[in-house]
């Protein structure tokens, strides 16, 4: 067994870690959650979790492996580096840390104490992308020529409710690190990086509006987001020699979870036939297809069964150090310059 505990008792632990967690106690004990105040109307204790309110009952705690850091992400460097330094594995929301210096620093504590520290990059699960992944495998689109990933909302009070620039505050710390792990952890490193990345509100305002192009070769991926968007762009549209898929819709795991659908319920964060995405093509016969896909499952517990095979079976972690400092540097390069 996994035994586990965590930092933070809000929105992160309770919609995106534990519902997941609790799936797998064939293998993932959750022994204990510490916040400065462990009780919210929203968030129910959970049966036979202890809470508590004294940070060192969790952190001396000799029978917890992992301690996962669900806070703010102002709090995970100084968090990171106290569990480190207690010889526990660690997991970390997203974004990682501030910048790749903190990042470094923490992934090299890490190595020194024997330790496995991580993101949570559980967006590599979502089913859109997994479906994507499928569609390129297959060989139909031929060549791949361009991949156009947007994550849009409309949610103007947002921006339009902050009154100054803070670059770990910004649209692209807050939700490139999504995408962005996506395209990095399936391409790899890209040879170059165009950035346009805004605030259209003006200067001294939120960053809520960037558009990267990541180039691989003679291959473009664009990870495009803006909270201005009335009407949401395709998920993904992936153009390839011979053909192209798009997905309109996203993932549906967010989208249970905020109406407490939880996994393990039927059909939790399963796509319908009219969420799947059209794959059109020419095959090596010269016919015209257009078919529709059925989408992958996703699951964002597939993070805690890749680290419970790194820490109990000593398997290498698929979510990387070198992956998620490329990341970190992206993000405040993209941010550089604002003001």
């Amino acid at each position: 067994m996994l035994t586990i505990g965590y930092i933070g008792n809000g929105k992160s632990a309770n919609r995106y870690h534990l519902p997941f967690v609790l799936q797998r106690k064939d293998k993932i004990r959750v022994k204990t959650i510490y916040d400065i105040n462990v009780t919210h109307e929203v968030w129910k204790q959970i049966p036979d979790i202890y809470y508590t309110e004294d940070f060192n009952e969790l952190i001396e705690d000799t029978e917890i492996d992992l301690i996962v850091i669900c806070t703010g992400h102002h709090l995970h460097y100084q968090y990171a580096k106290t569990v480190l330094e207690h010889g526990k594995h660690c997991l970390v929301e997203k974004p990682f840390m501030e910048n790749s210096e903190q990042a470094k620093e923490i992934f090299a504590l890490a190595k020194e104490k024997g330790c496995i520290v991580q993101a949570y990059q559980n967006r590599r699960f979502d089913s859109d992308f997994l479906t994507v992944q499928k569609v390129i495998e297959s060989g139909k689109l031929g060549d791949l020529l361009e991949m156009e990933m947007h994550f849009d909302y409309y949610r103007p009070q947002i921006p339009e409710s902050v009154q100054q620039f803070s670059p770990v505050r910004s649209y692209l710390y807050g939700h490139g690190c999504h995408t962005l792990d996506q395209v990095i952890s399936y391409f790899g490193k890209p040879d170059t990086i165009h950035y346009d990345v805004r605030q259209l509100l003006g200067k001294g305002r939120m960053n809520d509006y960037f558009d990267l192009d990541l180039y691989y070769d003679r291959f473009k991926v664009s990870v495009k987001s803006s909270y201005f968007r009335i009407k949401s762009r395709p998920s993904f549209v992936v153009y390839g020699k011979k053909g192209m898929f798009v997905k309109e819709s996203k993932d549906r795991m967010e989208e249970h979870l905020k109406m407490f659908y939880m996994p393990g319920q039927e059909g939790f964060g399963v796509d319908l036939p009219e969420h799947y995405g059209t794959l059109t093509y020419y095959d090596e016969k010269g016919n015209y297809h257009e078919e529709k896909v059925v989408s992958e499952i996703g699951d964002y517990g597939r993070v805690y069964d890749d680290l419970y095979h790194a820490i109990i079976h000593k398997t290498a972690p698929t979510i990387t150090a070198q992956q998620t400092i490329l990341q970190m540097e992206i993000l405040e390069t993209g941010v550089k310059g604002l003001e």
